[in-house]
């Protein structure tokens, strides 16, 4: 009896000791580096919006954070990583709703997006914009509706990757006018665009802040915003909803941990995320890139990215998008 009181004892000590030590840790944060893993190439949207929040990160947190691009699959390979990482509070996944999107559009997934993370913060909402190139026949969104319907050419379409918002977005598009439009799949944003401007593809509906110097500089034409209402940045560029009611697709981007992540750490994080968001300079580049800034405790986050991998789900279903 007294052998077992001892071992209960000795194990009690143990698990105490363990407790004591993640609470040290976690009280310490960060002591080193951090690494936020952006799931893209470089160059695109959500490669650009981390690159901000990372730098004013490094700032508040007084420790290098670190952005590491890991593209491929949609956004799947780097997620993948990142479920996979020691859950220290030092390694990072900048998610969007491509992850969101996954679980309905991926038969196999090297991550599950409730098991495998917790979130911490939601940073940007934003839209997608279709753009065309300015030799395109279709100059408005009227013609480009009717071009695509009509099956007048070809017209391919690019985007970062199966999965993501660029595929989605099209793909819903594509279905609800019952055109024959073929997608051609890139590890990034910026390929993607690439490819556009070189007329290997002929359209996109890509991030705003993917394609705005582009639209500026006149080398692309908008058509159309995914939103419900037009982007400040560009209000004479109609919704796509005002020729095809019921069309409408919101982005979005977040930070997520890996699952086990100290709540203390979580806390801290979203706490410091929050703080970069209300910078001015940060607000200033993040709505001149046509950004809306989100502000949400990390209690508030659980229910909404329940809700939006189940309406990303949905999308999915009503695309008809599929895994080339």
């Amino acid at each position: 009896m007294r052998f077992r009181l001892g071992v209960i004892f000795a194990a009690a000590c143990a698990v105490g000791s363990m407790a004591i030590g993640a609470a040290a840790k976690a009280a310490s944060w960060p002591e080193r580096s951090i690494t936020l893993v952006v799931p893209f190439a470089p160059g695109g949207s959500t490669d650009t919006t981390a690159r901000v929040l990372a730098s004013g990160l490094t700032q508040v947190l007084g420790q290098p954070v670190v952005v590491e691009n890991r593209g491929g699959a949609g956004g799947n390979i780097g997620a993948g990583l990142v479920a996979q990482a020691a859950p220290d509070g030092y390694t990072y996944l900048f998610a969007t709703n491509a992850h969101a999107a996954a679980k309905r559009l991926y038969r196999d997934l090297p991550y599950d997006l409730k098991r495998d993370f917790v979130p911490v913060a939601q940073v940007v909402s934003f839209p997608n914009v279709l753009v065309v190139g300015t030799d395109f026949p279709a100059k408005t969104l009227e013609e480009f509706v009717d071009y695509v319907a009509g099956k007048k050419g070809t017209v391919n379409y690019g985007s970062a990757g199966n999965g993501s918002s660029h595929h989605l977005a099209t793909a819903l598009f594509n279905r609800m006018v019952h055109g024959d439009m073929t997608h051609v799949p890139f590890k990034g944003g910026g390929p993607a665009n690439v490819a556009l401007l070189a007329g290997q593809v002929q359209a996109n509906i890509a991030p705003l802040v993917e394609v705005m110097p582009y639209i500026d500089a006149g080398k692309l034409r908008a058509l159309g915003v995914t939103t419900a209402e037009p982007a400040p940045r560009y209000p004479d560029v109609p919704p796509i909803n005002t020729v095809l009611p019921g069309f409408e697709v919101t982005l979005w981007s977040g930070v997520l941990a890996p699952a086990g992540t100290p709540p203390d750490v979580v806390e801290r994080m979203n706490a410091a995320i929050r703080q970069v968001l209300h910078q001015p300079a940060v607000v200033e580049k993040l709505t001149g890139m046509g950004y809306s800034i989100f502000d949400e405790p990390v209690e508030k986050l659980g229910a909404l990215y329940d809700e939006e991998i189940d309406r990303w789900g949905k999308m999915v279903e009503i695309s008809g998008a599929e895994v080339n």
